[in-house]
């Protein structure tokens, strides 16, 4: 019998209104099987792991991924997959991480959650629960069907690090603009070619060394001087710089001065494009060559919760400099669609 982990971190999948304060707040996974009785029908067996304490996404951090990825590692010759329970305010992001500290993984990892809790009447949770779990169990030839970390929402599966929340008033509550969807559920559960191949002699490692040390910029216009250097200039390793259109920047000489600064002192400045079509091309434009020539990183076309996820996991592993630099610019497991060889 397919052997199955339902991982329940929290989020509105698992959540019911406070009577006293009519605030959403989560409640025990036992209620989520009493709200949905088709999973004592599934030809699974189901193991159910809570999160305690349980947590909002908004609360998620790369502790918490570490617990995630860990706990799945410590089971991870017990189950054919993996369905983790999580709310989509933050769930690209843990989906990103995993997807690099999951080293080597062979094995179904599928992130789901809801717009509505659970007991609501309209709610999707049940919809998304039950098909997430039927992909998490799908196999072809003895293999996983999916043996990489997805996103599954409002019958479509997506690539975990491919993928941002788009709404938050929308059963589609999540895009992937430059990977199409791995799957579609309608009658029948289409899976398409991009999915990521079984490895046959794979060994999982578990990365659980994550560094958060960075900062944000997010150009526009107008910004100043005095912004741009209280952001680069703050005691972080590294720097994602959310850029215009393929990557390009102001020209102006204190922005670029400061830049370069910052990576002459050791840090590392990632470049992704503010779109979320299309991608960073460094030198494409005269407003992106400086950039390029000073040492900053390109993105591609990583979403940028691929992109906080990335550094971290890159600087936890030790690495600095041209080093890391290389890493982000290699596509390691699905994240970019092509690599710094193919500039």
């Amino acid at each position: 019998m397919t052997k199955i982990l339902i991982i329940y971190t929290g989020g509105t999948i698992g959540m019911m209104n406070d009577p006293n304060t009519g605030v959403l707040r989560p409640f025990n996974f036992t209620q989520i099987v009493d709200n949905v009785p088709e999973l004592k029908r599934l030809d699974y067996q189901i193991t159910v792991h809570s999160f305690d304490p349980i947590l909002d996404s908004s609360n998620m951090t790369p502790a918490t991924w570490i617990k995630l990825a860990r706990a799945i590692g410590d089971h991870y010759d017990e189950y054919d997959g993996f369905v983790v329970l999580h709310g989509s305010d933050t769930m690209a992001y843990t989906a990103s991480a995993l997807s690099f500290m999951l080293e080597g993984l062979n094995k179904p990892v599928v992130f789901t959650g809801s717009q509505l809790p659970i007991g609501e009447i309209r709610t999707d949770a049940r919809e998304n629960l039950i098909t997430a779990l039927e992909i998490a169990s799908a196999k072809r030839e003895g293999m996983a069907r999916v043996p990489e970390v997805s996103i599954y929402f409002d019958f479509q599966l997506f690539r975990g690090n491919r993928t941002f929340k788009y709404s938050s008033s929308k059963f589609e509550a999540f895009r992937s603009p430059n990977l199409p969807a791995l799957a579609e559920a309608g009658v029948h559960l289409r899976f398409n070619d991009a999915i990521i191949r079984p490895c046959t002699d794979c060994k999982l490692h578990v990365q659980t060394e994550i560094n958060p040390s960075i900062a944000v910029l997010k150009l526009y216009p107008g910004i100043q001087q005095q912004t741009v250097e209280a952001i680069v200039g703050a005691d972080v390793a590294a720097i994602v710089m959310e850029t215009f259109g393929s990557g390009n920047a102001p020209t102006h000489p204190w922005l670029l001065q400061t830049l370069r600064k910052a990576i002459d002192d050791g840090k590392t400045v990632l470049n992704i494009s503010q779109c979320p079509v299309g991608g960073v091309e460094l030198g494409r434009y005269d407003t992106s060559r400086e950039l390029k020539e000073m040492g900053v990183a390109s993105g591609f076309d990583m979403t940028f919760e691929a992109a906080v996820a990335k550094l971290m996991y890159g600087m936890g592993k030790g690495l600095r400099g041209l080093r890391l630099e290389q890493l982000l610019e290699t596509n390691l497991v699905g994240e970019l669609t092509r690599n710094r060889e193919q500039v």
